[in-house]
């Protein structure tokens, strides 16, 4: 059965953001409260408490950081490292690259695991294994146990059997096992993300089997999905099960959402900028789909392997905290107000000036209508953080807030360069869409410093994620290292071995309930035999057969040359990997068209607002009262529940059929 009532939900590191959606009315709902950060439950349900029949609710969908929070403050479990005799240092040595080449102060990254804390075994389990336990067994503070053995991707008996005896001789200790979450080639990669794993197991179990729960106290535990990495869908245990694959949980919601604006607009080519108030994350979305990677390092050095969607994430939100270094210089960030107390402007106690701050200093933000009016701003101890910053510049308070922003924006275009030209991508060819309760304040702005000409505020920006969440899929990913050449290819073996991945990831998804509108997508990873990187190429079946590896080799020169310029017909392939994606497809809201208006739609009033230019008396408009077709030309503000977004006088504004803000210069 479809789900007919969804309600999405983004527990942020500042708001917990919500919509809905009733796909018998088409009603889109959306609203937002403040995140509880020490027990995150409680917002939910703060939130959920606001919902009108929460009863008529099929499915909640929840993206967190929780995961994510605690790898980067390495706030983890304390764990114990298992693997094969004489490779204990492999967590350790890491790669061969540095981040610094020519910096003899760099010091390389900390894995987490301490080497006394790592066990090596003989390859002969029989004897080696009792000596295994003992030995944590000893330790005793170890909180959780990766395994992850030299071959085991090939043959996982030792990695199960040192599993069998951990729960035999410590019961209810977690335990990852690498075949389980990364069963690919490179001991590296695979044990630094079964660590991870490890990591993150029990403060995500905690705090997963908390909001179960609660949840199931107010009858919705049964319908709640987490979201994962990869944009896809996970229950509440299965996330606790599989923790790494929750690490960039939260963000993914934007991306999922841009896409599905892509398919609705035509827009092929969008780069995602999602402003909250503690951190922006940006991402593509390239000939209208987004780019899942297995290549994410949580710090430099430290590999995170399972699929996710590439985002780019930084310190820099309404959050961020202002700040003079020792030179003198004014710095924005990565430190945030957070939700308690927040930026001086809520007026929960916070002394800090931070970006929000700097906005309501400069007009930008209207006090009296944040969060539509909910929820008032001091504009006076906004005035006084900044103040306090100014000072000790020797600046004016205006000229310091404006300088503020300057900086945050500059920091927002790093991440910009990161996910394009860096990546070898044009601004010129894409749409900036900007979300997040900050992002439609700063479009602008950064669509004048980065070169992208288009840019677009979609609906609901405040909550975007969570309106990403409502439109995502269930969905699971499976990779499997089985090394072939071309020239002694093993057909039945990795048929079989394909059949397999296919077959764990269907019963996964019908497992957490899905049976229907499944769709499977498989793929290699190959190269020329001796290359270090693998190219993806898609597959049409699950049998391997004399025409089927004809057409697989055929992609792959065609692939190769599309890539790199030229092909080597006739030369040796090596397949690496076998890779597979399955996905419930599931019901998506379906957004209404505006009706047509014509010219300009009224000005609700206008206020001083700090521009280039100076202070500028700015017309302010309501969005609630646009229309498609309707056209506004800078200097404007438009105001909405969750956002606000600032129209520069050099650029124009048009609304288009499904109310996106369509921006140019």
């Amino acid at each position: 059965m479809q789900d007919i009532n969804i309600v999405g939900i983004d527990i942020g590191g500042t708001f917990t953001d919500f919509v809905s959606y009733d796909a018998e009315t088409g009603a889109i709902l959306n609203w937002k409260n403040l995140t509880t950060p020490k027990e995150p439950i409680e917002g939910v349900l703060q939130g959920l408490s606001q919902h009108q029949d929460l009863d008529s609710v099929s499915k909640i969908r929840l993206g967190t950081t929780i995961a994510t929070n605690a790898l980067l403050t390495r706030r983890g479990a304390k764990v114990a490292y298992i693997t094969t005799q004489g490779f204990r240092d492999v967590p350790f040595i890491q790669r061969g690259d540095r981040r610094s080449h020519y910096d003899i102060t760099w010091i390389k990254t900390k894995p987490l695991v301490k080497r006394s804390d790592c066990y090596e075994v003989g390859e002969r389990l029989s004897a080696g294994g009792e000596v295994v336990q003992a030995r944590i067994r000893e330790s005793g503070d170890i909180e959780a146990v990766a395994i992850c053995t030299l071959f085991s991707y090939i043959d996982p008996a030792h990695e199960q059997r040192i599993r069998d005896i951990l729960a035999e001789e410590l019961p209810g200790l977690p335990v990852s096992v690498s075949y389980d979450v990364l069963p690919k080639w490179k001991e590296y990669d695979r044990a630094s993300t079964t660590i991870a794993d490890a990591y993150l197991k029990p403060i995500v179990s905690r705090n997963f089997e908390r909001m179960q729960k609660r949840l199931d106290e107010i009858g919705v535990g049964g319908k709640v999905g987490v979201i994962k990495s990869n944009g896809g869908e996970s229950t509440l245990k299965g996330a606790a099960a599989a923790p790494v694959q929750m690490t960039l949980s939260g963000p993914t919601g934007a991306v999922v959402a841009t896409r599905a604006v892509a398919q609705l607009t035509g827009l092929r080519n969008l780069v995602t900028f999602d402003m909250g108030g503690t951190s922006t994350d940006c991402s593509t979305v390239v000939d209208g789909m987004e780019n899942v990677t297995t290549n994410f390092e949580i710090e430099w050095g430290l590999p995170i392997q399972v699929p996710m969607i590439d985002i780019h994430t930084i310190g820099a939100g309404g959050g961020s905290v202002a700040w003079i270094d020792k030179g003198g210089m004014l710095r924005m960030g990565p430190q945030s107000a957070g939700a308690d107390p927040g930026p001086a402007c809520y007026g929960r106690g916070g002394e800090l000036a931070t970006v929000t701050d700097a906005n309501v200093v400069l007009g930008r933000i209207n006090p009296d209508y944040f969060l539509g009016g909910r929820m008032k701003l001091d504009a006076d101890a906004a005035r006084r953080a900044v103040a306090r910053i100014a000072a000790e510049l020797g600046m004016e308070v205006d000229q310091t807030a404006y300088a503020m922003l300057q900086i945050a924006n500059n920091n927002m275009l790093g991440a910009l360069r990161a996910v394009l030209l860096q990546r070898g991508l044009d601004p010129r060819d894409f749409t900036l869409v900007a979300s997040g309760g900050a992002g439609p304040v700063h479009i602008c702005d950064l669509m004048e410093i980065s070169g992208i000409p288009q840019g677009m505020v979609p609906n609901y920006p405040g909550q975007f994620s969570a309106f990403g969440f409502i439109m995502t899929d269930a969905r699971v990913d499976r990779h499997r290292t089985v090394q072939q050449v071309s020239t002694r290819f093993e057909q039945a073996r990795v048929t079989a071995a394909m059949k397999s991945l296919v077959q764990d990831a269907v019963g996964e998804l019908h497992a957490q309930g899905y049976v229907s509108g499944i769709e499977v997508y498989r793929s290699v990873e190959a190269r020329y035999l001796g290359q270090n990187h693998e190219l993806e190429v898609t597959l049409d079946g699950d049998e391997f057969d004399d025409a089927s590896i004809a057409t697989l080799w055929a992609r792959f020169h065609e692939q190769h040359e599309a890539r790199f310029g030229f092909a080597i017909p006739g030369e040796t392939i090596e397949m690496v990997n076998l890779k597979v994606i399955v996905v419930a497809v599931s019901e998506k809201p379906v957004l209404r068209e505006l009706p047509r208006g014509e010219g300009s739609p009224p000005a609700s009033g206008s206020r001083q607002v700090r521009h280039d230019e100076g202070w500028i008396d700015t017309p302010i408009y309501n969005r609630e009262t646009f229309k498609q077709g309707h056209v506004l030309r800078g200097p404007a503000v438009i105001e909405e529940s969750a956002s606000v977004t600032i129209l520069r006088a050099n650029q124009t504004l048009r609304v288009d059929p499904y109310g996106n803000l369509i921006i140019s210069a």
